[in-house]
């Protein structure tokens, strides 16, 4: 573990700016609980199940293939596979920066590396889909081809490298293409933005690593070039990729998500850099209004499956959510910023509620099986999909081992191997815990003096967080701790190492003193089960509730109900409290309700409405129906499934 030395923190946002200083990986290390089991299986099934499938399908030869010049007739995949490969390269240097099979993935690397170095033309330019004989010329297809999003998955993986490794090839290979990013696309160049944002984000970070302004001032030109036309209309408008109104004249994010949220990440990347408060400000308001009016309850982003958007405020549909795992892996990355820059914790807040319940749903519990998108709804039994080959992309039926388009899979690979990093940071006051997990952490505060601290809880499943202080200067510093959103209206309770008790209303709970090792320091969080009900403008969900239990969601899948009865006969009685299921029944929550028969007609081809008051059959009497957390949903085989539950008539009294 990191504290006082010389070398730079192993960090994957790296701003020079802003309210807050995130720590690295080499300073924070997740010890066990719900996060350490999921960075477990990233690091010992999902990663190798990744880098498995590319080789089989095809994509990790497309490099071999262009090297060899047979690329126009054996290349395989969708003019965007070279960027799994590069994020999966991401991932293996992340987890070996944070203390993984180092020498087993520097192995890894090293061959992938060797690869993708193959491919690479002299002047910087790498890409398999483009620019040989037999192929389209390069950047021929800015609105489709992907070709700068790929160079910035590539840039993203050279950065990695270097801050977790020291730098190698692979970052070697990232500047050459950075260089020629610029040369080809700076003033006086090619006067144009990628279809699919994500070489800003890509390009600060590089700027961030090398001290070098160019990479800087180059993706600053890429966001303010955006929204001023310079893509073609599109089928579904230049809004699909943010190219109609200029960032900083945009007051809501739109278009496709994993687009709109990756462009507003690399914003407050470049604003942080430049200090340009407006357009942080810009993307800060985008922010509230797409978090108010566009996002699930479970923090997905997106609602439409055609064009994989945003939807217009307050149309959330559960049973059509596309919500997709790439989303919530950028909406996380835009939070992170805009919590770093200003400190704030409601954007810590929504990615808690973003990784517990889409980022965590998305893998099977064995890490070889991904939701691409996940829906709030399930209406029929998903089919097992083929172990051996891709699917097309999901729309939620079962998590599938790889898809034809499989972006989702080494985002979420990229995302657990950082996730330490996500986790606290410090300023010139003192440590600030943003998400809660047993851990280590061992930094340094202002001045260089040093502080250790040792995390220990249960979160999710309980809702004490201690914090015990192993190493500390001998001044006054301050502890800080967010209170989630979600514990409005109920108690959370800090007590100082003194034994002293106070209630905290959600935001930031702070501890200043001259702390001693062994002081210790205790959040008590409400995680209760409790009802939640929607804005009564999300009309896709009027008359229903759903149930939260601290930061996770959860739903009514149809293997706990009796008889093979299915979620759509649920009807629960919100004038009844939920409770916690049995201790024995793995985080369950159980609620009243009525499990009525699944709704049938005599016939199938009549007319499906009916008048009020026509008798229809009488549900059964109220029994405890089990809840189970949103993010464990059909790791039991084929399920029906739903997060809003409709409501049963009120209970009347015999006079």
């Amino acid at each position: 573990m990191r504290e006082n030395t010389t070398r730079p923190p192993v960090l994957p946002v790296a701003p020079t700016g802003g309210r807050l200083r995130p720590l690295g990986l080499d300073e924070v290390r997740i010890t066990g609980g719900f996060w350490a089991r999921r960075r477990h299986t990233n690091a010992t099934a999902t990663l190798g199940h990744c880098r498995d499938w590319m080789e089989r399908v095809g994509w990790t030869g497309n490099f071999r293939a262009a090297a060899e010049g047979r690329i126009h007739r054996d290349r395989r995949g969708r003019e965007f596979a070279d960027s799994e490969i590069y994020k999966l390269l991401e991932a293996m240097a992340w987890e070996a920066g944070s203390g993984g099979a180092a020498t087993t993935l520097d192995a890894e690397s090293a061959m992938l590396t060797e690869a993708v170095a193959s491919a690479q033309e002299p002047d910087g330019y790498l890409n398999t889909a483009f620019g040989r004989p037999g192929q389209q010329p390069r950047y021929s297809d800015l609105e489709w081809g992907h070709e700068l999003y790929c160079h910035g998955h590539l840039i993203q993986a050279g950065v990695a490298q270097a801050r977790a490794r020291g730098e190698g090839e692979l970052t070697k290979i990232a500047r050459r293409a950075a260089d020629h990013i610029c040369a080809t696309f700076g003033r006086g160049g090619i006067e144009g933005v990628c279809g699919h944002p994500g070489i800003e984000t890509a390009l600060v970070e590089l700027a961030r690593l090398t001290g070098e302004q160019r990479y800087l001032d180059q993706a600053a030109l890429f966001v303010d070039r955006r929204g001023h036309q310079a893509l073609a209309d599109i089928e579904f408008g230049r809004a699909y990729y943010q190219d109609d109104v200029p960032v900083r004249d945009a007051t809501v994010l739109r278009g496709h998500a994993v687009r709109a949220l990756y462009l507003a990440a690399g914003a407050v990347d470049v604003a942080v850099e430049t200090g340009d408060d407006a357009l942080l400000a810009a993307v800060v308001r985008q922010w509230e209004a797409a978090v108010a009016r566009r996002t699930y309850l479970t923090g997905g982003m997106g609602s439409h499956h055609r064009d994989e958007s945003f939807g217009d405020d307050f149309v959330l549909p559960p049973d059509r959510a596309y919500s997709e795992t790439c989303a919530a892996v950028a909406s996380v990355m835009l939070s992170w910023r805009l919590l770093l820059a200003t400190g704030e914790p409601r954007f810590a807040d929504l990615a808690e509620r973003t990784l517990f319940n889409v980022v965590a749903t998305s893998p099977s519990a064995d890490g070889r099986a991904f939701f691409y998108a996940n829906t709030l709804h399930r209406r029929t039994r998903g089919a097992v999909p083929a172990a051996d080959a891709d699917s097309p992309r999901a729309e939620s039926s079962l998590r599938a081992p790889w898809f034809a388009v499989s972006c989702c899979p080494t985002n979420v690979a990229r995302t657990l191997a950082q996730l330490p990093a996500y986790l606290a940071t410090v300023d010139d006051h003192g440590v600030q815990l943003h998400q809660y997990a047993d851990a280590e952490i061992a930094t340094s505060l202002a001045g260089g003096q040093g502080v250790a601290l040792r995390v220990r809880t249960d979160y999710p499943s309980g809702g004490t967080v201690a914090v015990r202080v192993v190493r500390s200067p001998d001044r006054p510093w301050t502890l800080s701790l967010r209170v989630p959103e979600w514990a409005a209206g109920a108690t959370a309770s800090l007590v100082g190492p003194d034994g002293t008790r106070s209630a905290v209303p959600p935001g930031t709970a702070e501890v200043t003193r001259v702390f001693r090792p062994g002081d210790e320091v205790r959040l008590e969080l409400p995680v209760t089960p409790r009802w939640v009900v929607a804005d009564p403008r999300v009309d896709a969900v009027r008359g229903t509730v759903a149930v939260q239990r601290g930061p996770l969601v959860y739903c009514a899948e149809s293997v706990d109900l009796p008889d093979g009865r299915e979620v759509d006969a649920v009807r629960v009685d919100p004038s009844a409290e939920p409770e916690d299921g049995p201790g024995d029944a793995g985080g369950t929550v159980v609620v009243a309700g009525e499990i009525g028969a699944t709704p049938e007609r005599s016939d199938d081809a009549a007319w499906p409405y009916e008048p009020l008051d026509r008798p229809t059959a009488r549900a059964a009497d109220r029994t405890g129906i089990v809840l189970v957390p949103y993010h464990s949903w059909a790791n039991r085989g084929p399920s029906t499934m739903r997060v809003w539950l409709p409501t049963a008539e009120p209970r009347t009294t015999e006079p």
